[in-house]
């Protein structure tokens, strides 16, 4: 899993609550466990048409937001299914950061395992930061992640939330298997140790 530390880029707003699982990734793309490729599905029913041209209402088909690292999304996102397959499209398309008041608990730890930060702030805050997502090609924010500060375009900041471990995983670039090999050299040592007990 890729370090998260500071990511500066475009936020694409998306002012939709209850954005669920199957919006984020249809369920027609859930036949394969590969983590690549899904980004050409990333919310399919909102950025294409029937007949599989690009909705020019859609705020990823806009050129100031082709390619957007950050998304500015209201209440509740990732709801529904808890297929992991969420987290990866975002990824894979190129988002790294979620900015929302509150997550579904299960979306949210799923991007935690796959390097995608889902930032909490007041709903005040994420007025601020829709407001600033909703300026184009000037809709650069900063995620600092040691800091927790969110900047905007014209210098103001703001404050998210997370736990002092997801945070660790994040800077270091840790999911399950990465904080398991840190461990290894201890592991190593207590099978030696058992082996040594074994044949004593």
């Amino acid at each position: 899993m890729d370090k998260f530390t500071t990511l500066t880029g475009v936020a694409a707003p998306l002012p939709i609550t209850n954005i669920d699982t199957d919006m984020i990734i249809p369920k027609q793309y859930l036949k394969t466990i590969a983590r690549t490729g899904l980004g050409a599905g990333l919310f399919s029913e909102m950025r294409f048409n029937e007949d599989g041209s690009e909705n020019p209402d859609f705020v990823l088909n806009k050129p100031a937001y082709r390619k957007a690292q950050i998304l500015v999304v209201e209440d509740n996102f990732g709801c529904g299914s808890s297929r992991e397959h969420a987290p990866w499209a975002l990824l894979d398309y190129g988002i790294r950061c979620v900015i929302s008041t509150s997550f579904a608990d299960i979306f949210y730890n799923n991007c935690f395992q796959n390097g995608v930060l889902p930032a909490k702030v007041s709903p005040e805050d994420l007025k601020k930061l829709m407001d600033d997502a909703s300026r184009g090609a000037n809709a650069t924010l900063t995620v600092d992640l040691e800091s927790q500060v969110i900047r905007g375009p014209d210098g103001g900041a703001v404050k998210f939330e997370i736990d002092d471990f997801r945070k660790h995983c994040m800077l270091n670039g840790l999911d399950a298997i990465g904080l398991t090999m840190v461990k290894k050299p201890k592991i190593d040592a207590f099978e030696e140790k058992l082996g040594q007990r074994a044949w004593s």
